[in-house]
């Protein structure tokens, strides 16, 4: 059985239950809702036969969504750490595979995430604020460099920043319905829309599995995130009590503002006006509000890509910490400053990643699209082996603590990762022509998750941090 990852010491500080349930739902919903809802619901429409598929499409992703959510609760109360993930793949299949996830979430999935992000806050605020040649990077780079400096600040600075822009995002998606309102009320939107659903769908093309199994690709790809929770599980105060309402609110608030977004956009546009949109929520306020509509959704984009990029730059500096706990090469990332309550050096670390991520992405020209290509795979593995690890410590760990254990076990679990294993096969099947090198973006990011096996090799040779216990590895 593989030691338990070591946990912070009194040397570098540990993490304390600092947070409470509204910082935490704030930090859940800010990851998840991000640009995709103005991106992600033009493509779901495409590869829909009709409205009432493209509506259940998004409600089948709020419920598979809500089952992962409820196998991470059972993992993040039995087994509470900053290190999340990285924790639960560590005790079910032992240091080495942990390590590998730890190094693919440093270079590929959080730092992946948060260039992305900063690429479309970038992209956004031009349209608001042009800064001249290379606008877009520099509020990218802005971006970037002062969310991370809050953070460094402390966490109470960073949630509260947090709880700040969820709120101004959960406003801008609530706009969203209310253009949606006012296009089906006044007459300003699509006849096919404002009508019986139901009689529209029947009108529209036939079903196709391949095509709606795509759409699930984009539906689920907006709802990622959720599972950051397991990253302050270790922070959130009564844990045991708070988790459960913590994860499954998240989730159900998100797939209600989800499903009244796209409701939104199908009474303004319709079926066919929001699958041939390259800027849904623009063309919507634009049918409803006007001019001043566009604008006010360019900063409703800008705000939920900054949203998510500081709630992703909470919980990866977390994981990039737990790394550093458990391998003394890597030790300086394990140190916790306990006085603002945060992992400085491995927020700092994560920064000039993301950065770097970001030159890359500007230099193939690729940007967004190209950081999608390059996490999603990487990322789908690990959520699968996550998936996969609580049926391992179910078996291995049977008299372990477990204050939630998740209902219709071994069912749901299982439904999880055969969700899981589909979106894997998807990102890697259902890739564009963004490349580095020559190479597609989704195999460049396997390829640098290979290439933490051999850092792995490097690193392990100088044994553990101080406080864990030496092991070799299974």
């Amino acid at each position: 059985m593989p030691t338990p990852l070591s946990q912070p010491t009194s040397a570098t500080g540990r993490p304390r239950q600092t947070l409470g349930a509204r910082e935490a739902v704030a930090i859940v919903v800010g990851i998840v809702i991000g640009a995709g809802i103005f991106k992600a619901p033009s493509l779901v429409a495409l590869n829909s036969p009709g409205p009432l598929w493209m509506m259940l499409a998004w409600a089948l992703g709020g419920l598979i969504s809500l089952i992962g959510a409820l196998c991470y609760c059972e993992l993040a109360t039995a087994y509470p750490s900053a290190g999340g993930d990285y924790h639960f793949l560590h005790r079910a299949f032992g240091r080495k595979l942990s390590f590998l996830f730890g190094w693919s979430r440093f270079a590929v999935i959080t730092t992946g995430s948060i260039a992305l992000l900063a690429f479309v806050f970038g992209d956004y605020m031009t349209q608001v604020l042009p800064l001249g040649p290379g606008s877009a990077a520099i509020w990218g780079v802005a971006a970037v460099l002062l969310l991370t400096v809050f953070n460094v600040l402390g966490v109470r600075q960073g949630a509260a920043i947090q709880v700040l822009l969820t709120g101004v995002e959960v406003a801008g998606l609530v706009l969203v319905f209310a253009a949606g309102v006012v296009a089906a009320t006044s007459g300003l939107g699509a006849s096919a829309a404002t009508g019986n659903l139901e009689a529209a769908s029947s009108a529209a093309g036939a079903f196709s599995l391949p095509a709606f199994g795509l759409a699930m690709v984009f539906v689920l790809l907006t709802f990622g995130g959720w599972n950051e929770a397991a990253y302050i599980s270790a922070e959130l105060r009564d844990r045991n009590r708070t988790m459960v309402p913590v994860m499954v609110g998240s989730i159900l608030l998100v797939t209600l503002l989800y499903l009244a977004a796209n409701w939104a956009y199908l009474a303004g546009l319709g079926l066919s006006g929001m699958s041939s949109s390259q800027a849904v929520a623009a063309d919507l306020m634009r049918i409803s509000f006007g001019k001043p509509g566009e604008i006010l959704i360019s900063l409703m984009v800008a705000v939920s890509a900054l949203t998510s990029i500081n709630a992703t730059m909470m919980v990866g500096a977390r994981s990039n910490f737990a790394v550093g706990q458990d391998w003394a090469a890597l030790g300086r990332l394990g140190v916790w400053v306990e006085d603002r309550g945060t992992p400085v050096n491995a927020l700092w670390a994560q920064c000039v990643f993301a950065l770097l991520l970001m030159g890359l992405g500007i230099a193939t020209g690729g940007g967004f699209a190209a950081m999608v290509e390059y996490t999603a795979p990487v990322f789908w593995l690990f959520f699968l082996l996550a998936g996969l690890s609580l049926f391992v410590l179910r078996i291995r760990e049977p008299d372990a603590p477990r204050p939630f254990r998740v209902p219709l076990y071994p069912v749901l679990p299982l439904a999880f990762c055969l969700a899981c294993g589909y979106m894997l096969w998807s990102s890697l099947s259902y890739v564009g022509g963004n490349t580095f090198l020559g190479v597609n973006a989704a195999w460049v990011g396997v390829a640098v998750l290979v290439a933490g096996a051999v850092l792995m090799g490097l690193v392990d040779r100088t044994g553990r941090a101080a406080g864990g216990q030496a092991e070799g590895g299974t």
